[in-house]
């Protein structure tokens, strides 16, 4: 009986004497194993620049638009911020104005807020301190306003000039002493639905409803105590704003009959890795057709190795070499040019990630669970090709194989 050993040893003498054709028939195998791990580790990557974006722009998050002008008061704020599991709120008021600095006039979105909503929209400050409930004409601004729009950079402690429009043609002026500079994001803010912070600039909401002469707010941002609560957190705030505005609780899930839209972190995350897991398996599809190509050709060139090799079996019956025997030496002949395969895939596959992951700047991600799909892919492969040509091989009448030319 034919051991693993001396199967191995053999079908490395094999592979060494047709050298061109077994790199040929690997570089089938290389090919598709990279392709599987490294759309395997992209799905990944794709998932976890998905959830830092949203944990970026905000911790626990629930935000609630309205859909209707002068919707939102203090009496919702209050409504909110008294929420069970609420840990913070914040209401805004947006309004696009302009902002003025030394003689330069640049067009911003103005966003009214409260000193909550820089632990909510997890605002950091890269140079001086966010606004207060306590200031009146004191401004954040965002990275880009502060060093890209305006001819002459805006520092902490500089003074601007902000324009609103109020009431058809009538405009309100007001100096604003720049109290700090916000922190840019590492990532865009796209997913969240929130103010892109580089290019906004943000006042208190007290000063902004001053200067348009009015008390209502746009948007309110709350924060949950933990992620796991801001889905049931949100829910809540959804069943006593949609009480306060008189929706009954069969008409509660239905959107168009509420005058407000109301999302959390926890949807938000749920859709993205959805859209995250949606593309990872399309890619790893594409690699999957890529590895039964790669497959067959293993299946082809040990189809042909057996018909070149077909006197050789019939010898080896002779000399007392059973069908089993035969059946194990080319099935493992199969499985070591897969898995040498899979060994160049694997590196291959990884760094093409780290390649493409570096050029999309996404964050790289590999796991040790690609090493282990790399080999079981491999070894899984090389079985399933290799087992109809060992079979030919294994079912080869000894004295018609020594008659073969």
């Amino acid at each position: 009986m034919l051991n693993i050993k001396q199967a191995f040893i053999i079908s490395l003498g094999s592979i060494r004497s047709a050298k061109l054709r077994s790199s040929l028939t690997t570089l089938g195998i290389i090919i598709g194993i990279a392709a599987v791990v490294a759309n395997v580790s992209l799905g990944q990557s794709f998932n976890v620049y998905f959830e830092n974006q949203i944990n970026s722009v905000g911790s626990n998050f629930i935000i609630i638009y309205s859909q209707e002008p002068n919707l939102f008061y203090d009496n919702e704020l209050q409504i909110i911020d008294k929420t069970l599991g609420v840990a913070a709120v914040s209401p805004i008021k947006q309004q696009l104005g302009q902002v003025t600095y030394f003689s330069q006039t640049k067009n911003f979105n103005i966003y009214g807020v409260r000193k909550d909503y820089q632990d909510t929209s997890n605002i950091i400050m890269q140079v001086g301190s966010f606004i207060t409930d306590q200031d009146a004409f004191s401004a954040a601004i965002g990275e880009k306003v502060a060093n890209e729009k305006f001819k002459r950079n805006i520092s902490a402690r500089s003074s601007i000039d902000i324009t609103l429009r109020i009431n058809g043609n009538r405009t309100v002026t007001r100096t604003f002493k720049v109290k700090g500079i916000i922190k840019p994001l590492e990532v865009s803010s796209f997913a969240s639905g929130g103010p892109d912070r580089d290019t906004s600039v943000f006042i208190p909401i007290a000063t902004i409803n001053q200067m348009l002469e009015q008390n209502d707010y746009s948007a309110f941002v709350a924060m949950s105590d933990k992620l796991e609560d801001v889905g049931n957190v949100s829910d809540a705030i959804d069943k006593r704003l949609a009480r306060n505005f008189g929706v009954s609780s069969r008409d509660i899930n239905d959107a168009d009959s509420k005058p407000y839209t109301i999302f959390n972190e926890a949807t938000i995350l749920k859709q993205l890795n959805q859209l995250g897991n949606a593309l990872g398996s399309f890619l790893v599809v594409v690699a999957v057709i890529s590895l039964i190509v790669g497959s067959i050709g293993i299946m082809n060139i040990m189809l042909v190795t057996v018909t070149e090799r077909t006197r050789e079996i019939g010898i080896m019956k002779a000399l007392g070499f059973s069908s089993m025997d035969i059946l194990l030496l080319f099935l493992v002949e199969s499985v070591i040019i897969s898995l040498l395969g899979g060994l160049l895939g694997l590196v291959l596959g990884i760094g093409g990630a780290y390649i493409v992951t570096a050029f999309l700047k996404l964050p790289f991600f590999y796991s040790s669970y690609l090493f282990v799909l790399g080999f079981a892919v491999a070894i899984i492969v090389g079985v399933l090709a290799g087992i109809y040509p060992a079979r030919k091989a294994a079912l080869l009448i000894p004295v018609e194989a020594l008659r073969y030319q």
